[in-house]
């Protein structure tokens, strides 16, 4: 089983604009339309057969609709729809339960988009809260594309979120924090996080010449494999940040690697069934 921890669909409506503006924004490709279709036909091609859809609430009032959406569209269309939160939703404890109660298995942070640090005391709560109901938490991790030089989660600041708020099921994505990733090695991994390898492995798909031929370079697979031997496969979950990678090329960039069947196995759908106890 092939499962896809990290993914981003829009409604039809607004996906064509939605994802036009984050092109423009991380002057990188998208290569699907960003509809629930669209993901469906990606799947298809990359012999994915499970892929987690996260929310993002840049704005607390539109946390509760969100999650009613996430609500009804989980579990349909070969979707997991996990909820969202953000750290400024005044009922933020009670939306925590009834995200729990509904069946969801957990909620999607961005500290960047939301415009708080990890370690506040505001996400610090949430990521408590989170730990006590058993839902995992998937936070974006380390510098964005779209805003360069913002981290509101850096390693350092993740070491001090999680001491504050004790067990957690928590997924960094962009293995750890994009572009910190010694920081990430140093700091992190005597913890029991997790890493998604979303928009990690191989080179950025620049749309114009923004990106120098070195900055377009992500983790080569030898510094990749690195750090699933040094976490280990059984903390490392595939994802694509689909639309802005290719399922199908992400999917064959993991099995090329120099890893053990069960290594691949883990980290392309195992780990995952685990975590979201299939």
């Amino acid at each position: 089983m092939i499962i896809d921890f990290h993914t981003h669909t829009f409604p039809d409506k607004i996906a064509r604009a939605a994802v036009e503006k984050l092109q423009a924004a991380s002057h990188t490709a998208a290569f699907s339309d960003g509809t629930v279709s669209g993901l469906n036909r990606s799947m298809a091609r990359a012999g994915v057969d499970l892929s987690v859809v996260l929310p993002v609430a840049t704005n607390p009032l539109k946390v509760s609709s969100v999650n009613d959406s996430s609500i009804r569209l989980n579990g349909q269309d070969g979707m997991i729809h996990f909820g969202c939160m953000h750290p400024e939703c005044e009922t933020w404890h009670e939306e925590l339960g009834r995200i729990a109660r509904s069946g969801l298995k957990g909620i999607k942070l961005h500290p960047v988009y939301q415009g708080v640090d990890i370690d506040d005391p505001r996400f610090v709560r949430i990521l408590a809260r989170a730990g006590e109901l058993g839902l995992t938490v998937v936070m974006h991790a380390g510098d964005d594309i779209g805003f360069p030089g913002v981290v509101r989660c850096s390693p350092a600041m993740t070491l001090r979120a999680i001491r504050q708020a004790g067990p957690v099921r928590l997924v960094l994505a962009h293995m750890g924090g994009w572009r910190n990733w010694n920081e990430v090695c140093e700091l992190l991994s005597g913890t029991s996080v997790y890493l998604d390898t979303a928009f990690s492995l191989g080179r950025i798909m620049p749309i114009d010449n923004t990106y120098t031929e070195k900055e377009q370079q992500l983790l080569s697979d030898e510094a990749f494999c690195r750090m699933v031997r040094l976490f280990g496969s059984h903390r490392i979950l595939f994802g694509t940040d689909s639309p802005w990678t290719d399922q199908q090329d992400s999917v064959q960039a993991i099995r090329a690697l120099p890893l053990s069947d069960e290594e691949k196995q883990n980290i392309l759908g195992e780990n995952a069934r685990k975590l979201l106890e299939l």
